[in-house]
């Protein structure tokens, strides 16, 4: 059974020593630089004892406490704890015995300066799992009893030395302390709080803890049962002490009674709420952490915000893209069939073949998977209107022209089937030829003359944007038949458009349409193209510019991440007497771990919200300069960028939290 897992401190009634040291040595460097300071020390140490271990400065005794505590291990020899060898122990197991088992009083206090009086004493009890109403309550209790009860919640910047040693016990008792180690614990007091702190050892001891004091001064080890004295780290005595200064009055060791050893057993239960309750409080340090040094969180947070914001930005910027490029394309038909005469593009016998006719327009308006269909005959002649004049393009099409390119009226009527049928002489006018020929008149009913045809303005197009073509070009739109028989003279077609029937896939109805017209004209002698295929095309290649672009302020990413790890370091190196602390009174490296990782992924994460937040304000700043588009957001892409920040963390935050663990308590408490 591991001590202080379970029923510690009974060692020494079962006929064994409580503590017991076989031949230790604790050895330093190597080869050349191989420095012994202890030099096989034998030494048993009994359940309710009061030791002093004295000696000069460099002599080894605090090298021993520190074996005796756990914080050490001895290079050569043995050290048995209630009958178990340290050797057999793992770190967590030695950690359990300096929570439950050892309490630590330190010379200079070792108290988390950002930490009252109350947390101070509690940090034992969380790592043990301990509830938090019972934390607080053993808390205030010990704190009351050592005469701090109305500095509780002070800090200890606002106590004095005495008072601060006096919350290193309360610490060191907070989990039972059955066996109280003080190094030099009234070293860096004055006269009076020295007496006082020795006053509340011997109580301590009479009321059944076993304290063991590491001493330079006689005067203290005197008030000792027993002195062991340590030179040039060899034992040189160990004797009894007969008549130890001051000892306790009946009275005294009897109000300093039993102390009762709080219940550390956990069923799972209590071992859920243990590891729950261990990690607020690695949550809670790890804030306090952030906010107190908020202007080194800001700037290793800068590069996460630079990072995600770029990235949300772009991919939002690239949706808006190809949703613009998208709604364009859907204006004039996402469904429709472009047909052209010749075999494929380059043709260069395609302005000679005379392929597309105006049976082949009738004939496909019947085909099934033909919802709307219309040809295109175009030319550009001067148009004239009174005295202005100005060059154009006459658009010669069918009635159902609006439904194929999904063309929108702003006044008057479209093309009828009438007009096509008897070559009417009648036109619909588009919004740059109305702000040419009618800027401040209405233009229906007046006579434009395309060329030499003179037309009736029966309608006008709203103003159409679109990334294809030029958008300053005059447009006007008649009857095919009036193009071919009254402009041109020429009955070729020079492209038919079909919209395809909701319900019918484009590749279906592309291909019927080639097989029908092979059919028909004896020879493949057109070829198609799919407006679905061209949205596919832009989208692909939006979506490839957005991936590279995105893979750019990725870097920015990583970059941001290696400022996290830096600052991490750093942050370690700073901490690391509190690492030290906590390791003494109990953590595990697990708890060391779990602090600095959470502390990472929360500058990482709120980095990230940071970043997203940016994110929408760049595209506030966009939309006021930018009208004709705007920023499309997807929840993936915010929920990718919150997802990556909190990876950048754990990856970038594990190795400086994993030194910040591997830590030795030794040598992180000796960092001033």
């Amino acid at each position: 059974m591991i001590p202080g897992a379970g029923d510690p401190g009974q060692g020494g009634e079962a006929g064994h020593p409580l503590l017991s040291l076989r031949g230790v040595k604790r050895i330093y460097g190597a080869g050349d630089q191989r420095i012994e300071v202890l030099h096989g020390i034998d030494l048993d140490i009994r359940k309710g004892e009061l030791v002093a271990i004295i000696g000069a400065s460099g002599s080894g005794k605090s090298t021993l406490m520190n074996i005796i505590g756990c914080l050490d291990r001895p290079s050569e020899g043995d050290y048995l704890i209630d009958g178990v060898s340290s050797r057999q122990l793992h770190s967590d197991e030695l950690a359990a015995l300096r929570r439950n088992y050892f309490g630590f009083i330190f010379q200079r206090y070792h108290l988390l300066s950002h930490l009252s009086a109350a947390g101070n004493t509690e940090i034992p009890a969380i790592y043990a799992g301990m509830d938090g109403a019972a934390r607080s309550r053993n808390a205030q209790a010990l704190l009351e009893r050592l005469g701090l009860g109305d500095k509780i919640s002070h800090l200890p910047s606002q106590l004095s030395g005495g008072q601060q040693q006096r919350v290193s016990i309360a610490r060191a008792l907070m989990n039972g302390g059955q066996v109280i180690l003080a190094d030099e614990p009234t070293g860096a007091l004055d006269t009076k709080s020295g007496k006082e702190v020795i006053r509340i050892l011997k109580e301590l001891n009479a009321a059944g803890h076993t304290v063991i004091i590491v001493t330079h001064d006689p005067s203290i080890a005197a008030h000792a049962g027993r002195i062991i004295e340590i030179r040039d780290g060899s034992v040189i005595a160990d004797r009894i002490n007969e008549f130890p200064t001051e000892p306790l009055t009946r009275e005294e060791s009897a109000a300093a009674g039993e102390d009762a050893t709080p219940d550390l057993s956990l069923s799972p239960f209590r071992a859920f709420l243990a590891g729950l309750s261990r990690f607020q409080e690695a949550f809670r340090m790890a804030w306090i952490a952030m906010i107190s040094h908020r202007m080194r969180t800001l700037l290793t947070m800068l590069g996460i915000i630079i990072g995600i914001m770029a990235v949300v930005s772009v991919v939002a910027l690239g949706r808006g893209a190809s949703q613009k490029v998208t709604d364009n394309i859907s204006a004039m038909g996402t469904n429709t069939i472009s047909i052209f005469p010749g075999k494929d593009w380059g043709d260069v016998r395609a302005n000679r073949i005379q392929s597309l006719s105006v049976f082949d327009l009738e004939a496909l308006r019947h085909e099934v998977y033909v919802d709307s269909v219309t040809p295109t005959v175009n030319t550009s002649v001067l148009f004239h209107y009174g005295s202005q004049e100005a060059s154009g393009q006459i658009n010669g099409v069918s009635d159902q022209y609006d439904r194929v390119r999904g063309a929108d009226l702003a006044a008057g009527r479209f093309i009828s089937r009438e007009h096509v049928r008897d070559m009417a002489q009648v036109a619909v006018i588009d919004d740059n030829t109305r702000k040419k020929f009618f800027s401040g008149e209405d233009p229906l009913g007046k006579i434009i003359i395309l060329g030499r045809l003179p037309c009736v303005v029966i309608g006008v197009l709203k103003k159409e944007e679109s990334p294809f073509g030029n958008p300053d070009a005059l447009k006007v739109y008649i009857p095919y038949t009036s193009a071919i028989y009254r402009v041109t003279g020429n009955n070729k077609l020079s492209t038919i458009v079909v919209r395809v029937r909701d319900g019918w896939s484009n590749a279906v109805a592309e291909q019927q349409i080639i097989n029908f017209l092979t059919i028909r004209h004896n020879a493949k002698d057109i070829f198609t193209s799919s407006s679905d295929t061209i949205l596919k095309t832009i989208q692909e290649t939006t979506g490839t510019m957005t991936l590279l672009v995105s893979c750019i302020a990725v870097i920015s990413l990583v970059v941001g991440g290696i400022g996290v790890m830096n600052i991490m370091l750093v942050s370690v190196t700073e901490r690391t007497r509190e690492i030290g602390i906590r390791m003494a009174v109990g953590a595990r490296k697990s708890d060391i771990l779990q602090q600095f990782l959470i502390e990472a992924v929360l500058v990482c994460l709120i980095g990230g919200i940071l970043g997203i937040l940016c994110s929408y304000g760049v595209s506030l700043v966009f939309s006021y300069f930018v009208q004709s588009m705007s920023m499309v957001f997807s929840l993936f892409s915010i929920v990718a960028a919150v997802t990556c920040s909190t990876l950048i963390g754990v990856i970038f935050g594990y190795l400086p939290a994993r030194n910040a663990a591997r830590l030795d308590p030794i040598v992180a408490l000796a960092r001033e």
